[in-house]
């Protein structure tokens, strides 16, 4: 992996989660070893650890460069701070079960605490990591669209449709598109004074990333919406909005990325309503009543 990792403020974990595809071999064991099990890094010596992956000292120092910190103890010391804090906020054992996979062995009781803490955290990691600045001026550009078009592939489809639907409420021309050729072809069709926004989890998604790069080329402004904010996806956006979630082997990387994506969504829409407060109140009243004779209560 060429350079060091931007330091956010986001867990070590969700951090290393973000890069790992990027690591070299001798990294990336380091890397799916802390994973894992993260007590592994307090309760070992960097021999201890280099041992257990099948690595040398110097790979491990490289990987804590990697990640802008100092050095191993530097690692062991933030990685012990962070596991307390996890353990105190989800009311764990002190076990490391906060963000935890889930396993067969697990009640149902168990599993709901698991994904409700995992998506939590997502969420208070997207907070503190974002962007005020980014957001602020991907707001401004929303507020003054001629057009937003809006894309994902999977589970990361659903932050363009609500993104699009929530615009449309406030009198924004806005489209969310569920196939990757109608969205190819919207981009191409793109102009200057519309906004595009790519959504991807892993920033590796051909077909977003071939959607914001028309519509960059096009003169569109361009969002990229992703966990990981050195991404092939992000060559082609003009603003980055990172969400910051740990995904789970058991739970395939579309739930907590999903929760994560449609916070963003939230502050996008929030941040556009409140620049016109009045005119949004009253778009809401009128889309309200207009489907209100069709509600079953009426």
């Amino acid at each position: 992996m060429d350079g060091v990792v931007s330091v956010v403020p986001v867990s070590i974990q969700t951090n290393i989660q973000a890069h790992v595809d990027s690591f070299p071999p001798t990294m990336r064991r380091v890397a799916d070893a802390i994973l894992e099990r993260p007590q592994i890094v307090v309760e070992n010596t960097i021999t201890e650890l280099a041992r257990a992956c099948t690595t040398s000292e110097a790979s491990i120092v490289r990987f804590c460069r990697a990640l802008g910190l100092t050095g191993y103890p530097q690692l062991k010391l933030q990685m012990a701070a962070e596991l307390g804090k996890e353990s105190v906020q989800s009311g764990a054992n002190g076990s490391g079960t906060y963000g935890a996979d889930i396993s067969p062995s697990d009640t149902l009781a168990e599993m709901v605490s698991k994904i409700a803490n995992s998506e939590i955290l997502g969420i208070r990691e997207t907070a503190e990591s974002i962007d005020i600045e980014v957001l602020q001026r991907v707001v401004r550009k929303l507020g003054r669209a001629k057009r937003v078009v809006l894309f994902g592939v999977g589970a990361s489809n659903a932050g363009a449709q609500d993104l699009a639907q929530k615009l449309l409420r406030i009198g924004h021309v806005a489209l969310a598109f569920h196939d990757a050729h109608d969205a190819l072809v919207s981009a191409a069709l793109i102009d200057i004074g519309d906004v595009a926004i790519g959504f991807s989890h892993n920033g590796k998604t051909k077909e977003t990333s071939a959607f914001l790069r028309g519509a960059q080329e096009g003169g569109a402004f361009t969002v990229a919406i992703t966990n990981v904010p050195d991404s092939s996806l992000t060559d082609h956006a003009d603003a980055v909005l990172r969400t910051a979630v740990r995904e789970t082997t058991f739970r395939s990387g579309a739930m907590a990325s999903r929760i994560a994506q449609l916070t963003i969504v939230d502050y996008l829409f929030v941040g556009v309503a409140r620049d016109r407060y009045d005119r949004t109140v009253q778009a809401l009243k009128s889309t309200y009543e207009i489907v209100r004779e069709l509600r079953d209560d009426h």
